[in-house]
């Protein structure tokens, strides 16, 4: 988080619980980012405030309709379905039907509880909610981490407790965790040092565990900023973004508020999880540069090839979006 992260009320562990506008993360999230004038249904979209991979670089788009070819080939004769799960504003359906052969038999469908937005391509079905028997290819890219969470925080006595947050985001803790809170975090993120934080990941794997349920044949990808048990950052990551830059998670639906996904927790039997760098590699997506001989012989081909290795390593760049793990799970 930046310098300005809230800082805890001085009141005692759980004395919050009872005062006005007191709330978990989750609620508080759900409410910042999909109530009443949240930020997730304002025109502008994810788009106006952060940058994804699918903004980064049409390579992206072209490398998941690479991906849904192999899925369609696999599967044999007939359409495919291509589902889009947290589409934004229908970015990524935009390109990857741009970058399909002519004539490919795709149905297209984008998953969003915000408005459809004009213009989008009409062979796009906009859905509130993930179609069932799907056959073909699931993607989600940057979904789970707006999935909303609850917090949880170790007192000083190495207790979990639920961090309790107002509206303008200052915290309090709460009572002890417990239920399927506390099974979750003693699974998959223990605390005990105190002021260990954590973020309670198990409505995220049920979301995931939903998306896949309704895959029939193929696969289900989920790309995200993530962490596993070797990695879990000790402090938690929830964070805020706003215009570009990241800010204090303040739930008054002025910013986004995201948090890095325990993405193996979220990891169904047979799954497989790879940095994004590898994934892209795997469908001809690479940061190298064109050879010097093409600037001879094609000097506009070179310039344009140049162009996409910078955009190829921007995607696969290491301590960047390269990072991001890829969650594969066939069906």
């Amino acid at each position: 988080m930046t310098d300005e992260t809230c800082q805890h009320s001085p009141e005692g562990s759980g004395s919050g619980v009872l005062r006005s506008g007191l709330v978990g993360w989750r609620e508080a999230t759900e409410r910042a980012l999909y109530g009443e004038g949240g930020f997730y249904l304002r025109p502008e979209g994810p788009a106006g405030h952060f940058r994804t991979s699918v903004h980064a670089s049409p390579l992206f788009a072209g490398a998941v309709a690479r991906l849904l070819t192999e899925v369609a080939a696999r599967l044999g004769p007939g359409p495919v379905d291509l589902v889009d799960v947290g589409a934004g504003r229908g970015e990524l359906l935009t390109g990857v039907l741009a970058a399909l052969p002519e004539g490919f038999p795709v149905r297209a469908y984008a998953v969003e509880r915000a408005a459809r937005p004009a213009g989008l391509d009409e062979r796009v079905e906009w859905r509130a909610a993930v179609p069932t028997r799907v056959r073909g290819l699931l993607f989600a890219n940057e979904w789970l981490d707006n999935v909303a969470v609850d917090v949880a925080e170790a007192d000083e006595d190495g207790v979990a407790r639920l961090v309790l947050v107002r509206p303008d985001g200052t915290e309090v803790l709460g009572e002890p965790v417990s239920g399927a809170d506390a099974a979750w975090l003693a699974r998959w993120w223990p605390l005990s040092e105190p002021g260990a934080r954590a973020e309670i990941g198990w409505p995220r794997d049920r979301a995931w565990a939903g998306a896949v349920g309704a895959l029939e044949a193929g696969l289900a990808v989920a790309v995200d900023y993530a962490h596993t048990r070797r990695t879990r950052p000790p402090f938690g990551t929830l964070s805020g973004f706003r215009g570009g830059r990241e800010v204090a998670p303040v739930p008054d639906g002025s910013c986004d508020i995201t948090a890095h996904v325990a993405l193996d927790a979220c990891a169904l039997p047979g799954a497989e999880l790879v940095t994004q760098r590898e994934a892209l590699a795997g469908l001809g997506v690479s940061g190298g540069r064109p050879p010097l001989s093409l600037a001879t012989s094609d000097p506009a081909a070179y310039v344009r090839a140049l162009a996409r290795s910078g955009e190829a390593a921007e995607l696969t760049s290491q301590g960047g979006l390269g990072d991001f793990l890829w969650l594969r799970q066939r069906v």
